[in-house]
């Protein structure tokens, strides 16, 4: 089982604490994101292209 990233500064990310996983809106694949770089407001990108803070 693969142990996912955050899209934003690569860390592991485990469930729960803050940390959030969710489709992209443009394409559908999984975007996960640590509660550290939610909370300062960085911004990821998806394969796709979309991006979001």
């Amino acid at each position: 089982m693969e142990v996912p990233t955050c899209v934003s500064c690569g860390v592991y990310v485990e469930a729960g604490g803050g940390n959030v996983r969710f489709p992209c809106p443009e394409c559908g694949e999984l975007i996960v994101r640590c509660r550290r770089c939610r909370k300062l407001g960085r911004r990821y990108a998806c394969e796709c292209g979309f991006s979001g803070p």
